[in-house]
């Protein structure tokens, strides 16, 4: 190479990759920010110095001869990694900025996330939240999302998935409600009752419950039980305030009840039996997964790991608190 130095031709070679993913000089100029000109000078001198072509040339686009596509490929994974790691530094360096794209489930939204993102957005002033509130479960490639919160029992095995905490599934009504129709001693005494359930694929709608304390030894006890009532509705708030209402005894994961159990307008009941399969039991911030993370992505998720590291315990399954 006439004592040409190979450092000496680190940029010769990353332009050369760019040349290769725009397919044209003007395309790769306008990438890099320099003129046509130097552009081809540029790919010029690295052809001289490796002494065979590197470029063919046509009237409409740019290929690479073998040797330059032997460059390109051996070349390109490096300063791929090169740019990831800048940024990844630039990154820790500043501080966290930008839009961050969050999707999570309507009800927790409401009641959970909406009320602690003022003081993570006192924190980090130059981050902008976009909540998209819904149920439907979105890919988050595909339609640009940092991050999703989900209430899951398995989140995919392609996404990274930080457990933000425990949720349990409750039974609650109002004392309105128990006082009219009588408070249901053991699961098969649901019959009798107006129970506001969480539509399901199958046909008749069932409940199924768990000793809280089962006995010493003895194997794991579960009990079905249909169940019917003047509302259903896929929506746990809708559920929650039909039973504020007096209107039956309602299913609901601990976030949707926790407020009105503290405050004693709901209660629980059979605190004794653990509702099972009602609703997921851990709740998820959930990333495809990628090498690098945004810094605004990972204070994000520090940030609601710390908000419900204690969960929703007031509405815990067994609480007698307001019974």
């Amino acid at each position: 190479m006439e004592g040409q130095k190979v450092h000496e031709l680190w940029s010769h070679l990353h332009w050369l990759t760019v040349l290769a993913q725009q397919g044209s000089y003007t395309a790769a100029a306008a990438r890099l920010g320099v003129s046509k000109a130097a552009m081809s000078q540029r790919i010029a001198e690295l052809e001289r110095l490796a002494g065979v072509p590197l470029v063919r040339r046509t009237t409409r686009s740019v290929r690479l001869t073998e040797a330059g596509q032997r460059l390109v490929d051996d070349t390109r994974t490096p300063f791929e990694q090169i740019a990831q790691s800048f940024a990844e530094v630039r990154d820790l360096a500043a501080a966290p900025r930008g839009l961050l794209r969050v999707t999570a489930p309507v009800a927790f939204s409401r009641q959970q996330l909406v009320p602690r993102l003022a003081g993570f957005l006192r924190d980090y002033p130059e981050v902008r939240l976009e909540l998209d509130l819904s149920d439907r479960l979105s890919s988050l490639a595909t339609e640009g999302f940092d991050l999703a919160i989900r209430h899951t029992a398995a989140p995919p095995d392609t996404h990274v998935a930080w457990p933000l905490c425990a949720t349990h599934s409750v039974l609650v009504a109002s004392r309105s409600y128990l006082r009219r129709a009588g408070t249901p001693a053991q699961p098969q005494d649901l019959r009798h009752h107006s129970c506001l359930h969480y539509p399901r694929a199958q046909e008749t709608p069932t409940w199924t419950f768990e000793p809280l304390r089962p006995r010493p030894g003895a194997a794991t006890e579960r009990i079905t039980v249909p169940v019917s009532g003047p509302l259903s509705a896929n929506n746990s708030e809708a559920l929650r305030e039909a039973a504020l209402t007096g209107l039956g005894i309602a299913l609901l994961p601990d976030f949707s009840a926790q407020a009105s159990l503290r405050a004693g307008k709901l209660v629980p009941v059979l605190p004794q039996w653990k509702p099972v399969g009602g609703f997921a039991e851990q709740l998820y911030a959930i990333r495809p997964y990628s090498a690098h993370v945004p810094r605004a992505v990972t204070v994000f998720v520090d940030y609601l790991r710390r908000a419900f590291a204690g969960g929703f315990a007031e509405a815990a399954p067994g609480a007698e608190r307001n019974a």
